[in-house]
Formats: structure tokens, C-alpha cells, sequence
């Protein structure tokens, strides 16, 4: 296949990418485009539709992302097997399937994002008026590589009490985004480390060390998260790993495996262990689960934080607490780097730590997104009695298993035609997702209202019962 007939329309509501995305999404479900067949190259495609090679990107990772199309490395686009879609209007499992695919959607469990309605609008603008007016020139300036001393200082402060994060404020550093301190960490080892990545796991990782062409091998779990046996076997010097809520899975990692992965960053030189703790705030039952960073007596750990799941993803602040033997290294090589974070919002979040405001906002939102939580899963015992919920009570999504005999491709296509949008667990992994297409599916709660999920779920029964 090498051209498709569409003209898009540049004066429609829709934008190009949702465009290309419904008409091939079309085509696709109709039979007009059979499975396995390549679809245009993104180069091509964009020459012939005259537009940019993103708007052709943004609609094939949606095709992807929902099981659509299959993409292979080095080869293309492929469209993906999906006769027990094509063919649901024999098996009658969802009436009037001949009628337009829906365009948008009435609920999205998505992961990304926070509750909006309850962001501290007030005290956040007031602290930021505050910064401004006092005329303080050190907010024109470029400022410190490593972060703003006020915010990293109360960073560490915050570790300390609440994560019991060991560190001084010259070990951390404040960034944008979990992927450009990875990049920084990538730039201070030597270019032959051997990275480890959990697999399912956060799927930037597995982008973001292919595009930066470091060697990389992803690992399987169990229950308990990261089995260990691969980093000796695989001569890994380099571990990423999620402990205190397996991304995507949920699990936690038990005391008697931290201190294996301990012993083994300990047991050679070169080793450390990339503690990503995304979204540790959020907790709903026992108590916290105290950081790996804390338990290192070796200085093997690099601890990450963001404030993504906290406040908002939008901020793009991040930070990283680096061993002690790496400070000066870090000094060393990297201090051309400048923090790409602006001055006015670190010296804004750290007046707005300081103030008490952020761990009010914290308890206000675990309470929120507790309250969530329990109403997913009472909607889920209610509508759902096949589905198995795994992981622990924590963060902002859970994991379900959906034991109706469908797999994650019909549960995503037929949850679409409610117009409610779910996520498979596939996507998280780092080699041969269409292999993994065991109906496990992700559910996020942050962005939706209390009184929306019972309706969602409802609807979910519905496609899937």
C-alpha cells in the first residue's frame, strides 16, 4: 500500500492528525485495508497529504496505541489482526456496529494528568505575585545548573520527613522532566554502561536510552517486581526500576528484594540503581513505603522525584539525588548544562513548599484521589465480577485483568463504541508487545469526577458482558 485516498481539510473542526487517524481507523474496521498489510511510510505519506511528518506520527501512535496498526522497528506500519473485530457484527456481541465510529469519547481513563478542580489556584498565584514584585534581579538570571539553593533546599527537607531520603542539597538536582535528567545520567557514564529496564515498564524509558544509542535490556517481573536473576546473567551496570508502585503493574517491592538489588549495586564497582519514585505520595492504606535511596549504605542509588502526580504534569519539574561520589563528576563534566527549569517557578514552588501549602494540598488530594480510587473499584466488584484487580492501593491508576475471553485489542475497540477510552497494558512493554496481548488493561482515575466512574464502568460492562 502506498498511497491512500484522503484530502485533508484544513478549514475542518478536526485537526489533520485527527483526520488521517478517523479515516484510516475507517478503513481499517470496514476491510478496506486488510491485516498485515504495510501502511504508507510516514515520509511518504506526509509528501502526498502535503503535511508535516508530526501530523502523520501523532495518528499512527493513536492507531497504535489502541491496537489498530503494529509498529515494527526498522520496517513500518502493519495493520494489526483484528478479525474478531471485523467480524463482531456475525458474533453479535455489540449491536449496530454499521454506524459511525464515535469521534470522541465520553470518559477516558487516562494516566496522564491530575484532578484540575482542585489545584490551589489562589495560594499559587499569590506566592507567584509575591516573587515578582520583589524585584529580585536574580530572576532574570540564568541561575545555579543544578536548580535554584531555595527550591533544593526545600526538596531535600521534604525527602527527609517524607520519603526519608538521605541527601544534602548539593546532591540534588533540579531538571524538566524525568527524561532530561536521564539524559544528564547518560552524558556522566561511560557510553558503554549496560542499562536494565523493567519490562512492562514507564515507555519512555525505552525510547528515550534507543534514541540516545545505549545499550539496554529490558527484564521481566513477578509479583514482587524486578527479577533479579537477569542483571548478573545480562552483566547490567545500570538498574530503572519503580519499587515503592511498579509502573504499570502496581506491585511493590518487598524489603528482602531491596536489599538483594542493594547487594548487588554494592557488590561491583560502576553499579547503581535509578530509584523512579513517580508518584509515592499517594498512598491509601498502611503506611508509606520508605525509598531504596534510604535503605543505601554504599551510595548506589540515584533517587528521581517529580511533581507531576503531585501538583500538575504541566510544571515539568523534576529533580534527582545524586550519590556523593558523583557530585563532583556531575561538577565536572556536566555543569555547561543549564537548568531548563525558569527561576520565577522554582522560587515559586519552593515559597509554596515552605508555606505549608504543598503538604496541605498533598492531604487534600490523597483524600480526593482516595475517594476515587475506591469508587472505581466498587464500580468495578459491581459491573465487572470478571475482572481481577492487581497491584496495590496506591498512585492514580489501577491494573485489571478482564477475564471474558477477549483480548486487550476487542476490549479497547469495544469499550471505544461506548465511547469510553481504556489503555492495555501492551504499550508498557519494551519487545513484542502483540505478544503480551493478555487483557490486562490500565485504569486512571486522576482526571475523572467521583460521579463519573460509576457511569464509565456501567458502560464497560456493557461492551464487555
Amino acid at each position: 500500500m502506498n498511497e491512500i485516498a484522503l484530502h485533508l481539510d484544513r478549514n475542518d473542526g478536526q485537526t489533520l492528525t485527527e483526520q488521517l487517524y478517523t479515516f484510516l481507523k475507517t478503513e481499517i474496521m470496514n476491510g478496506n485495508i486488510s491485516k498485515n498489510e504495510k501502511v504508507p511510510s510516514k515520509r511518504q505519506l506526509a509528501l502526498n497529504l502535503e503535511c508535516s511528518i508530526n501530523t502523520i506520527q501523532g495518528a499512527y501512535n493513536q492507531l497504535v496505541d489502541e491496537g489498530y496498526l503494529i509498529a515494527k522497528e526498522r520496517s513500518g506500519y502493519y495493520v494489526a489482526e483484528l478479525d474478531g473485530i471485523l467480524n463482531l457484527k456475525k458474533i453479535q456481541r455489540v449491536p449496530n456496529m454499521d454506524t459511525k465510529l464515535t469521534e470522541r469519547y465520553r470518559y477516558d481513563f487516562s494516566y496522564h494528568g491530575v484532578d484540575l478542580e482542585h489545584f490551589p489556584f489562589r495560594e499559587w498565584r499569590r506566592i507567584t505575585r509575591d516573587v515578582i514584585n520583589e524585584d529580585d534581579k536574580d530572576l532574570l538570571c540564568v541561575g545555579d545548573p543544578k536548580g535554584f539553593l531555595g527550591l533544593r533546599t526545600s526538596i531535600a527537607r521534604y525527602l527527609h520527613h517524607s520519603r526519608g531520603v538521605a541527601c544534602s542539597i548539593r546532591q540534588i538536582v533540579v531538571s524538566s522532566g524525568t527524561e532530561f535528567l536521564l539524559q544528564l545520567l547518560i552524558q556522566l557514564f561511560d557510553p558503554s554502561t549496560q542499562y536494565a529496564i523493567e519490562n512492562p515498564g514507564y515507555e519512555k524509558l525505552n525510547l528515550l536510552f534507543k534514541s540516545n544509542r545505549v545499550k539496554i535490556k529490558p527484564l521481566p517481573l513477578d509479583d514482587q517486581g524486578l527479577r533479579l536473576e537477569g542483571l548478573e546473567q545480562h552483566l547490567v551496570d545500570v538498574v530503572c526500576i519503580t519499587p515503592s508502585h511498579q509502573f504499570p503493574t502496581g506491585c511493590i517491592m518487598p524489603i528482602a528484594r531491596r536489599l538483594q538489588l542493594l547487594g548487588w549495586a554494592g557488590g561491583k564497582p560502576g553499579r547503581y540503581i535509578i530509584e523512579d519514585d513517580y508518584d509515592s505520595e499517594f498512598r491509601y492504606s498502611g503506611k508509606p513505603i520508605p525509598s531504596l535511596q534510604g535503605l543505601d549504605q554504599n551510595g548506589r542509588v540515584i533517587y528521581m522525584g517529580a511533581f507531576s502526580k503531585s501538583l500538575s504534569p504541566a510544571f515539568r519539574i523534576s529533580y534527582m539525588v545524586l550519590p556523593e561520589h558523583l557530585i563532583d563528576s556531575f561538577d565536572e563534566k556536566l555543569n555547561f548544562f543549564n537548568c531548563p527549569v525558569s527561576i520565577i517557578a522554582q522560587k515559586t514552588l519552593g515559597e509554596f513548599m515552605n508555606k505549608g501549602h504543598f503538604e496541605r494540598h498533598l492531604n487534600r488530594m490523597r483524600n480526593l484521589y482516595g475517594q476515587k480510587r475506591e469508587a472505581l473499584v466498587s464500580a468495578i466488584h459491581e459491573h465487572l465480577p470478571f475482572a481481577q484487580i492487581e497491584g496495590a492501593s496506591a498512585g492514580l491508576h489501577l491494573t485489571v485483568r478482564i477475564n471474558n475471553g477477549m483480548n486487550e485489542n476487542e476490549l479497547v475497540a469495544f469499550a471505544e463504541h461506548q465511547q469510553v477510552k481504556v489503555y492495555g497494558l501492551s504499550r508498557y512493554y519494551s519487545n513484542s508487545p502483540h505478544d503480551r496481548n493478555d487483557g490486562r488493561l490500565l485504569l486512571g482515575f486522576a482526571t475523572m469526577k467521583i460521579d463519573e466512574i460509576n457511569n464509565a464502568v456501567a458502560l464497560l460492562k456493557k461492551a464487555w458482558y
